[in-house]
C-alpha cells in the first residue's frame, strides 16, 4: 500500500482485490495545436477491485499526480506535475470510483462510469472498456479501458495556447495474483 492511500473499509464484507504492479499500467495523452501526441504515464498508483455484497463489482483508483512522467522528458514531466497543469503539490491524487457493475462488463466491454476526482473537482466520467480477450479477464489477460475528459472542467487552465482541451486517460488493469 502506498504511503497516499487508506485501507478500505469493512473489508471482511467487501472483499477487495489489488492489482498486479508488473502488468497495470495507466497513462494520459494530450494532443497540442499542432496535433502532436504528448504521452504521459503514472508510475505511482494504488487500486482495487471491491466485490459487493450483491456480487456486483466497484473499482477504485488512485493516481500520484507527483510521480507522473511524461514520455522521457524532464521538462515536460516538470510542466505536468507543475501548478499550470497537475499541480501535485496542492492535488496530490487523481481519484476514480466507479459505479457499482456487474462482472460481465468485463468479458463484454461497455460504458464503465464514475465519479472523477481531480484537481480538486470531481465528475461523472465515462470510460469504455474493451471487450476481453480471454475467458478471465483480470486474471489472464488485462482489462483495457480509456476515456476523454475536458482539462476546462477540471480547472487544468495552464497552457491552453500549446495544449488542446481534450485529456485521454488509458488503463491496463491485471488483479494481484496473491489476493485472488
Amino acid at each position: 500500500m502506498l504511503p497516499w492511500t487508506t485501507p478500505a473499509r469493512d473489508a471482511a464484507q467487501h472483499p477487495a482485490i489489488g492489482f498486479d504492479p508488473g502488468h497495470t499500467r495507466f497513462g494520459f495523452e494530450l494532443r497540442t495545436r499542432w496535433g502532436q501526441r504528448v504521452q504521459g504515464a503514472f508510475p505511482q498508483y494504488d487500486g482495487e477491485l471491491r466485490v459487493l455484497p450483491d456480487g456486483r463489482h466497484q473499482v477504485h483508483i488512485r493516481l500520484a499526480t507527483d510521480a507522473v512522467e511524461v514520455g522521457e522528458s524532464e521538462r515536460y514531466t516538470a510542466i505536468a506535475r507543475g501548478d499550470g497543469f497537475f499541480d501535485a503539490q496542492r492535488h496530490p491524487l487523481i481519484e476514480f470510483v466507479s459505479e457499482p457493475h456487474h462482472a460481465a462488463l468485463a468479458h463484454h466491454g461497455g460504458e464503465l462510469r464514475g465519479l472523477l476526482s481531480m484537481h480538486g473537482t470531481s465528475r461523472l466520467e465515462s470510460f469504455t472498456l474493451t471487450p476481453a480477450s480471454c475467458a478471465r479477464p483480470g486474471i489472464d489477460c488485462d482489462v483495457v479501458a480509456e476515456g476523454s475528459v475536458s482539462r476546462g472542467d477540471y480547472g487544468l487552465d495552464g497552457w491552453k495556447l500549446v495544449l488542446g482541451d481534450r485529456v485521454r486517460f488509458s488503463l491496463r488493469v491485471r488483479l494481484d495474483d496473491a489476493e485472488r
